[in-house]
């Protein structure tokens, strides 16, 4: 590899190790564990899939299924890219298999590698192929949506599982994914319309 792409990851790395400490231990409250840790379980999640599967029942009926469908594609694609195909491309060990970095492990550290985040991708996913579906369908804006994704992926972060650039490469995937479905469920709608 040439020494300056060598650099560039180098320094990215160190920056992304800092940013992960300043998140970790210095934005670190005792206060705060229990919500973190709360943001990260996926029975919190429930009410948020119920509201969607409402909604799209109530006010979209005639795009329902197909909207369920491409909602569980898009999980489907996210989960297996990011947790199979790319975490064991990239193979970069989680924050807590890194002996010399001082960190808070409120979690356990799960499986070896996290680049990417599963829980970024997935999550973006899902945030951009509703964002962008409800959009076309209803003209609604639900920007709470990238909220929800955001403290999801913070919250990865301050528990210990991920460095932000799992995260970032997470996001990158999940919106990606995300996006093509919507633009392939919006062609399918017109389509139907």
């Amino acid at each position: 590899m040439n020494i300056y792409l060598l650099n560039i990851i180098d320094s990215l790395n160190k920056l992304d190790h800092q940013l992960f400490t300043f998140v970790n231990s210095t934005l670190s409250s005792p206060a705060l564990d229990w919500l973190m840790i709360l943001l990260r379980n996926p029975l919190t999640w429930i009410p948020l899939y119920a509201f969607i599967l409402f909604w799209i029942i109530r006010y979209q009926r005639k795009f329902a299924w197909q909207f369920i469908f491409f909602s569980l594609v898009v999980f489907a694609i996210t989960d297996f890219t990011s947790a199979t195909i790319l975490k064991n491309l990239f193979l970069r060990p989680r924050p807590c298999f890194e002996p010399a970095l001082q960190m808070r492990d409120l979690v356990g550290c799960g499986g070896k590698y996290g680049m990417p985040s599963s829980h970024a991708s997935n999550h973006f996913g899902l945030a951009a192929f509703w964002y962008f579906s409800i959009k076309w369908m209803s003209g609604q804006k639900w920007p709470w949506l990238w909220v929800w994704a955001i403290l999801i992926c913070y919250a990865q972060v301050y528990v210990g599982k991920h460095y932000p650039g799992d995260i970032l490469a997470g996001a990158v995937l999940g919106v990606s994914t995300g996006f093509l479905f919507a633009v392939l469920f919006r062609k399918w709608m017109l389509k139907k319309t």
